[in-house]
């Protein structure tokens, strides 16, 4: 790269050449040796260091030079006095050094941008400013930051390099520029973190190699598929491979969004992973990024492919990762390790972890960002997508796939609809969607016919729960899914206790896990008699397989998803699934829950409900009856170049409403872990295996349980209810007052 000094131009090695010969004048870090012994790291030697990986990062993106610019520039600040001041003073390095006042130092970098690189500046300063804070947004930007002076002691004859301002004009459509400017946020914060890591703690930086090739990876699953070929020719095997082979016909194309859309027990997920490995080899992609919407499945598919590319090949992030059951003890570091920017081959994570990031302003979400790029991206249960949040989210797709080489798929056996435009109830409600979306299976295979094993029988007839519980009674092996805590509590008290098991967010994650795995060996060693009460959170992904299925009325994609619990793997005849109504007790809660139930109950009586195309009649009755498709306006925050509102957008960007409060509960070794949290304070892998012990509850209910004494507060936002008594074997939780509402995304 060559860059401008003075009148003359010369290479960056000569630069960087000149830098690691002469004395520091400014000095970055400073850390100790194996003999306690300081060393540092000057300020030039780190920019220069950010600068470069910052350039190999934006590269993707064919914006290097930019990125470079950021690195360069981003710790000029740390030229101050005071900053000099503070960083001998407190390491020990010259204890007689002056005293500092004001040891900040983003904005001034931000400040030289401004003026070095002006009219483009607009999409540096920002990610300079903030590459400590967060993207500010741009009142506080221009009326806060930019205000201040570069002080008298920075060196602002610096290098000034020659961008490609042209790739600018790619960025046309306002819904994608903010995501440019996070993208090279990520770009120069990663690239921050990890040159100071590089110098602060290399046994750590060395740790995060990890290049195992895709080609590596599609050998590995070569052996996986291998291995199937042994299994018994029966038609649901048959249809299995053919979805196979339609999938490694459909990896030849080009980068792009495309669907799978195959129904239950039709081998989707190993389907979707042999598409993914094999597109990513075709187009050059470097990883692989699943997307699951609930923990359950998470947990699922992570271990189907460790089982094929093994546990250093793929990595689980989501807010039930527990690394400390790694008996390994290097892996487990480099998984850590991991999380903070997803530079793995795998990577199996959250819809809110994947779209939260996407919508951030904090470093510590953005780091991962520039990993997405040139990517496959494996949306599962896509049909879980918040509609609140629609327009924005397939936005974001739509960017990252037209500018950071994103490929998309789209997996269900519901599949929404995502391409085309779509009008809500408002006149002014529309939902702008992608294009194009390639299907990859053929029409003409009729996979909703050749894997049917499941009929409904819909009854929208209101019913009790005592009703409802005398109907589950006349089965020996019955799955009952409801929509709230409260419904499925008030059947399992109605059936008796000793066959009948219970699953609900009342109950902390270890426990539902726990019961989930009890179900699974009670089903495959032949219980006689089994029933399980459930919310939604056992609907979609959790491997189970019963004879009869009771669906509590929803819309028709949760219908198809509890339908998937039934004759799952087609070792009967057809299968009933129930839908009943409990309207009788009361209605279905106002909103999301209530316009999908009358969307579903809108299509005639006669249809296939199994059907691609009833499933998309299905989505039209329900958007229109949307009023909005972006319920917290980020597009007034985010599509006006002159004015973005990086820090509100990411605080209302919200994929689930927090206002719900976690409290730890006594079950199993819970107090123990409480005790040593109280003794040593909170760490990152403690507070991650308390999360396992957790439930979380609306404030009404906290503070009925507070006002009764039952909750400590540990620390601020660490409560605890300590009294075993609270906590039930069967149910999990219990309150005084009446239970929770289920929310939809569990």
């Amino acid at each position: 790269m060559i860059v401008t000094r003075g009148n003359s131009k010369v290479s960056m090695r000569v630069i960087y050449d000149d830098i690691m010969t002469m004395e520091p004048k400014y000095i970055s870090h400073i850390r100790k040796d194996a003999e306690g012994n300081l060393e540092y790291q000057s300020n030039e030697e780190h920019s220069l260091g950010v600068a470069e990986l910052a350039r190999q990062f934006a590269s993707v993106f064919d914006m290097g030079d930019f990125g470079f610019a950021l690195g360069l520039l981003h710790d000029k600040g740390k030229e101050k006095d005071d900053f000099q001041n503070y960083i001998k003073k407190t390491s020990g390095y010259d204890l007689c050094a002056p005293s500092w006042t004001d040891k900040t130092h983003a904005y001034v970098g931000a400040l030289l941008a401004k003026k070095l690189y002006d009219p483009c500046s607009n999409i540096m300063v920002n990610q300079i400013a903030g590459h400590h804070a967060g993207l500010y947004d741009t009142d506080v930007l221009n009326n806060d930051i930019l205000t201040k002076d570069i002080p008298q002691e920075i060196d602002c004859n610096v290098e000034i390099l020659s961008l490609n301002t042209s790739i600018l004009r790619k960025y046309n459509q306002p819904e994608h520029l903010h995501h440019l400017y996070r993208m090279l946020y990520s770009c120069l914060v990663d690239a921050d973190f990890l040159d100071t890591e590089r110098f602060m703690s290399p046994v750590n930086y060395a740790m995060r190699e990890n290049h195992t090739s895709m080609k590596d990876m599609q050998r590995m699953l070569q052996k996986k598929l291998d291995a199937f070929k042994d299994a018994p020719n029966t038609p649901v095997n048959h249809t299995r491979r053919q979805v196979q082979e339609e999938c490694i016909k459909a990896s030849e194309m080009p980068t792009g969004f495309f669907s799978l859309t195959v129904p239950t027990g039709g081998g989707k997920t190993i389907s979707s992973v042999v598409w993914a490995v094999n597109h990513a080899i075709k187009n050059g992609k470097k990883r692989i990024i699943i997307a699951i919407p609930y923990t359950s499945i998470i947990v699922q598919t992570a271990a189907v492919l460790k089982s094929i590319f093994g546990d250093e090949n793929v990595l689980e992030h989501h807010s039930n990762s527990d690394f400390e059951g790694c008996k390994d003890g290097k892996l487990r570091h480099q998984l850590k390790l991991a999380t903070e920017n997803w530079d793995y081959p795998i990577v199996v994570t959250t819809n809110v972890q994947l779209f939260e990031s996407m919508f951030s302003n904090k470093p510590s979400d953005c780091r991962k960002l520039h990993n997405i790029c040139n990517s496959v991206l494996i949306l599962d249960e896509v049909q879980t997508l918040p509609n609140d949040f629609l327009q924005p989210i397939v936005d974001a797709l739509k960017c990252y796939q037209q500018h950071f080489g994103l490929s998309v798929l789209f997996t269900t056996a519901s599949q929404p609809i995502l391409s085309g435009v779509i009008e809500g109830c408002n006149p002014r409600t529309t939902f702008k969607g992608i294009d194009h979306i390639t299907e990859i299976i053929p029409a003409e295979l009729n996979l909703h016919a050749a894997l049917r094993r499941v009929r409904l029988d819909i009854n929208d007839r209101g019913n009790t729960y005592s009703e409802i519980a005398a109907q589950l009674s006349d089965y020996d092996k019955v799955l009952c899914i409801v929509n709230t805590r409260r419904d499925a509590k008030e059947l399992y008290d109605r059936l008796p206790e000793e066959d009948t098991l219970h699953l609900s967010r009342m109950m902390c994650p270890a426990h539902v896990r726990c019961t989930i795995e009890k179900i699974k060996e009670l089903l495959a060693n032949g219980v006689p008699r089994l029933r399980v009460i459930a919310t939604q959170l056992i609907e979609a992904g959790v491997d189970i397989d019963f004879p009869v299925v009771y669906r509590q009325e929803a819309g028709l994609d949760s219908i198809l998803q509890a339908a998937g619990r039934c004759n799952r793997e087609g070792k009967m005849d057809i299968c009933t699934t129930y839908v009943f109504s409990l309207s009788k007790e009361r209605p279905l809660p106002k909103g999301t829950m209530q316009d999908s139930n009358n969307a579903r109950r809108a299509l005639s009586n006669d249809s296939d409900w199994f059907a691609p195309e009833t499933m998309t009649q299905y989505f039209e009755q329900l958007y229109c009856r949307r009023d909005t498709f972006d319920k917290k306006d980020m597009k007034y925050y985010l599509n006006n170049p002159r004015e973005m509102y990086f820090e509100t957008a990411a605080k209302e960007f919200k994929l689930i409403d927090d206002t719900a409060i976690p409290v730890i509960v006594n079950w199993e070794d819970s107090m123990a872990l409480v005790s040593q949290l109280k003794k040593e304070g909170p760490s990152y892998g403690l507070m991650k295996a308390l999360g396992q012990y957790t439930v979380n509850i609306r404030q009404k209910d906290f503070n009925a349980l507070e006002d009764a004494d039952l909750i400590e507060k540990v620390f601020e936002g660490v409560y605890v209810i300590e009294e075993r008594s609270q906590y039930n074997e069967n149910v999990g939780l219990t309150t005084d007052n009446h239970w929770l509402e289920e929310t939809l995304i569990i």
